[in-house]
């Protein structure tokens, strides 16, 4: 995994990541710990594992350099995604 992929990231938070055994667990660590991850961090750090097709997600203008942040409280939880090549956002 490339480190540069951790960056920001506290050492408990890199142990906690790198102890998932997939995405799924990452997304929910993510949940609890607050933490916005790129869907390239998300492929990084489950790329050792076995996981179902991955799901690209592509912005309308293309890209896949989207940012997922995950939102939620007592009642719901909603996904954000962001491009981060055109700045556009979107509710998942």
């Amino acid at each position: 995994m490339k480190e540069s992929l951790l960056k920001g990231l506290s050492e408990e938070q890199i142990a906690k990541i790198k102890a998932c055994k997939n995405q799924e667990e990452i997304l929910r660590l993510a949940k609890e710990e607050g933490l916005e991850l790129t869907n390239e961090q998300l492929e990084a750090v489950a790329g050792g594992c076995e996981t179902p097709k991955k799901r690209v997600i592509k912005c309308e203008c293309g890209s896949t350099n989207v940012q997922t942040t995950l939102y939620r409280n007592n009642i719901t939880s909603e996904t954000v995604r962001k491009c981060l090549d055109c700045g556009k956002e979107w509710y998942d």
